[in-house]
């Protein structure tokens, strides 16, 4: 069993606290820390956590604490990463890894230089549907993968701290391109560089200095696009939405809102629906099992046994770098409106990756483009002609 220390005491830990304690495992949350002493005895309450505190470096110390969970504001991160690493504790740490890559590096240093697990909760490339097709992907159902559209739109976020661009090092971007992002890495392969960016952001609804709605387009080495769709000012809930475009299928996933479960209420009831849900009447789209749908069973699952087991988890620090890497871009494309390199100043995947086009060829003569059945029964191909590149069709029955 491993005893873990919960760093936060906001909604994001009430998740990790659910996934960890509300399916029986093993492990077990022993310590919550909290700035706000009212929160963390609240969150101790609620989940019968032994222990709670105030003082965040005691917490990490505790004689108690085997693991180190980190569910802080952005601007937290790197403190609590670094006293952890300087403990010998292994750290587990939420997204974004930091506020920008430089932060990011810093915490990457620190984890590796002091020789500790680590492991990046990237929860939304865990969810079962979403490592269900990953596996597609790589037993080649969809063949090679072209594009991958992520989106992640709702109202906005519960907590002062978001809407606090120095604090949250951005609006939208930051705070789930990183979910987006991640997700576009896992489809394509994360060995494959990505190497530019191109995004539009703009503030459309609420007072801020961040962005409240982005769209931006990642270009990986190998010609593979991967495409973030966020926003803070999308009404009605929460859309999390996958695609995947492959050259022989495609994958479509949705996470949240037509999962199978809808409910309508003339009234409305005074109960809580889901993560994100804007009322309680009309129409409802009630999520059985928030924690599991939204990855938190398997992501613990699998950074907690990676610990047990001496491996490496799905997602580390790394991943979590590079992340911030893509996402310093994308605000420079922002300012630039212009496609921005993304500076990796530690790459560790694939220093060439072969280009997804090829050939497919149809005679000695011509490449296929195209074969379709028509309505009438009949087979068509489309070809280009090798030497001349001349394009012609041909009937086959």
């Amino acid at each position: 069993m491993r005893r873990i220390c919960l760093l936060g005491a906001g909604l994001i830990a009430d998740f990790y606290a659910a996934a960890l304690l509300g399916h029986r495992r093993r492990d077990q949350v022993t310590h919550v820390y909290s700035r706000t002493p009212e929160r963390a005895k609240a969150l101790a309450d609620k989940w019968k956590i032994p222990t709670w505190s105030t003082d965040m470096a005691a917490a990490i110390n505790d004689p108690n604490t085997d693991v180190v969970v980190v569910a802080l504001p952005n601007d937290l991160h790197e403190a609590a990463v670094l006293a952890a690493a300087a403990a010998g504790k292994p750290i587990l740490c939420t997204k974004p890894l930091g506020r920008n890559a430089a932060e990011a590096q810093r915490m990457l240093a620190a984890v590796e230089q002091a020789g500790v697990f680590h492991g990046y909760l990237e929860d939304l490339v865990y969810t079962p549907k979403t490592l269900k097709a990953i596996q597609a992907v790589r037993d080649g159902a969809v063949g090679r993968v072209l594009w991958v559209r992520s989106r992640e739109t709702h109202p906005g976020p519960h907590s002062d701290w978001f809407w606090d661009r120095e604090r949250s090092g951005g609006g939208a971007i930051v705070d789930m391109g990183c979910h987006c992002i991640e997700i576009t890495r896992a489809f394509v392969g994360k060995r494959v560089r990505p190497v530019e960016v191109l995004c539009w952001a703009d503030t459309h609804v609420h007072p801020i200095d961040a962005e409240d709605h982005a769209v931006g387009m990642i270009r990986y080495q190998n010609g593979a696009i991967g495409q973030f769709e966020v926003s803070w000012t999308f009404r009605g809930g929460m859309d999390l939405r996958d695609e995947v475009a492959g050259s022989e299928g495609t994958i479509w996933l949705n996470h949240w809102m037509r999962t199978g479960f809808e409910l309508y209420s003339a009234h409305g009831g005074s109960g809580y629906v889901a993560e994100k849900a804007e009322g309680n009447s009309g129409w409802l789209f009630p999520v059985g099992d928030e924690a599991a749908a939204l990855g938190y069973i398997e992501m613990f699952t699998d950074v907690l046994d990676a610990l047990d087991e001496g491996r490496q988890p799905t997602e580390t620090f790394y991943d979590g770098y590079v992340v911030n890497a893509i996402i310093d871009a994308a605000y420079e494309s922002v300012s630039s409106k212009r496609w921005e390199p993304i500076r990796l100043d530690d790459w560790r995947g694939d220093l060439d990756s072969p280009p997804l086009s090829e050939s497919r060829d149809f005679d000695d003569e011509h490449q296929l483009i195209k074969r379709e059945h028509l309505p009438d029964g009949r087979v068509r191909v489309i070809l280009r002609n090798r030497e001349t590149g001349k394009i012609s069709q041909r009937e086959l029955t």
